[in-house]
């Protein structure tokens, strides 16, 4: 390859790292062409985008876009997503059914550096959708038990107001 086509490379790289807010280094040893076909459109679904290139290269894109990466050993490939929770699912539930690979070296997440644990735990939270559902929820059981003791409140004073017109016209 080159000097010039290894340049524009390390550009578009560091243009895409820019707009993500997750970054996570794989080492996809062991994945055959289907299996690497099947993940790769599995991050395509999901909106993220997954490059595999040469370790200096990804380093110079990583550091040239503000960051401080870290070495890398042995093949590598980036996952690089604008959802840190989406693209870790994506990345550990493919690994779950392939034999635990591709492996998570480690990433940057919001420019700090954080390790496979990590991303596993970044994968175990719930999808952002989820979460506001469920602030939605919450939010919305305290109104629902308000309106509800206002709508007993005004029966029983309808109640009341139908009583006394009752026994007004009974006298």
């Amino acid at each position: 390859m080159k000097r010039i086509d290894k340049e524009q490379l390390v550009v578009e790289l560091k243009e895409k790292i820019g707009g993500a807010q997750a970054l996570y280094y794989t080492d996809f040893t062991g994945l055959n062409v289907k299996r690497m076909t099947e993940l790769r459109r599995r991050f395509r679904k999901a909106n993220i985008e997954y490059v595999v290139i040469k370790n200096t290269l990804a380093l110079r894109a990583v550091n040239e876009s503000g960051l401080v990466g870290e070495r890398l050993k042995g093949p590598t490939g980036l996952v690089i997503g604008r959802d840190a929770v989406g693209a870790a699912k994506v990345l550990t539930d493919f690994a779950k059914e392939n034999d635990q690979r591709p492996t998570v070296k480690g990433g940057l997440l919001a420019g700090a550096a954080i390790d496979a644990a990590q991303v596993k735990r970044l994968a175990s939270m719930p999808s952002r959708e989820q979460m506001l559902a469920e602030l939605g929820a919450g939010l919305q059981s305290p109104l629902g038990a308000f309106v509800g003791a206002l709508n007993g409140l005004l029966m029983t004073f309808a109640g009341a107001l139908e009583a006394l017109k009752t026994q007004r016209e009974g006298a």
